[in-house]
């Protein structure tokens, strides 16, 4: 089983920073591929970033430079440091996380993961 728990999020003013934790339970340990999703209302969900077993990272074009994905393996913990946020970026945010392969230009794409979070809501005002 795989329990993901995100947290970090919060309300900024535009340009400002904020970093998402989410805490990674498996048991049995697997393996697993990883990715933030975002949501803001009435619109469909976005692959942000992903970070696959060896680190191999990937992010989507609206948030490159900005944000960085990065894991603890010690404190099992999955990052998103977030600079230079924009009203934009306002949306509820997600864990996801699957021990299936996948591929790098799918990295992002929320059918190929299985586990979520409850998923922490970013504000930024402008």
């Amino acid at each position: 089983q795989v329990q993901l728990v995100e947290s970090g999020g919060g309300s900024v003013q535009a340009g400002g920073s904020l970093k998402l934790s989410c805490a990674v339970s498996a048991k049995p340990y697997v393996s697993l591929y990883m990715a933030w999703f975002r949501q803001a209302p009435g619109k469909e969900r976005e692959g942000v970033a992903s970070i696959n077993p060896t680190g191999f990272t990937t992010y989507a074009d609206s948030v490159t430079v900005r944000f960085t994905i990065s894991k603890d393996g010690a404190k099992n913990t999955l990052f998103l440091q977030m600079n230079a946020l924009k009203p934009e970026d306002t949306a509820m945010y997600y864990c996801a996380a699957t021990p299936r392969g996948v591929p790098f230009a799918s990295a992002r794409m929320e059918k190929f993961y299985n586990y979520w979070g409850q998923g922490t809501q970013v504000t930024v005002s402008s």
